[in-house]
């Protein structure tokens, strides 16, 4: 489908960048457990693509997500080629105080907003 004519015009920006989340959300929902190895191979391998950034995990208690309670590790062992941003996805202050002990330098927050249909349709 595309966007009715004219609804975009001129506001469409000249470039975008790629924020790839599929080692953090991807995996998350994954039943077996990927070993670290496996988890550091699927990085490598998204950086070889080209993409400049890429989330590799979440600090979550791995009480509540298993699938990621490697994540200090992978995020200290993995190192950010030249050009490239790893982050984490942090949900709270001791996911952050993690994040840092690990080496990160960015950070992702989840929030909501919540407007009115009328309002957004005149914001776009």
């Amino acid at each position: 489908m595309s966007a009715p004519s004219g609804l975009f015009a001129g506001r469409l920006p000249k470039r975008v960048s790629i924020y790839e989340v599929s080692p953090r959300d991807g995996l998350q929902n994954e039943a077996k457990m990927l070993s670290l190895e496996s988890k550091k191979q699927l990085v490598e391998a998204l950086v070889s693509t080209g993409l400049t950034r890429i989330e590799l995990t979440s600090f979550v208690s791995p009480r509540w997500i298993p699938q990621l309670s490697d994540a200090d590790e992978l995020a200290r062992q993995m190192k950010a080629p030249p050009g490239v941003v790893f982050s984490a996805l942090v949900p709270n202050a001791k996911g952050l105080e993690r994040a840092r002990a690990a080496g990160l330098s960015e950070i992702a927050v989840f929030m909501s907003a919540r407007f009115m249909l009328d309002e957004f349709v005149s914001i776009i």
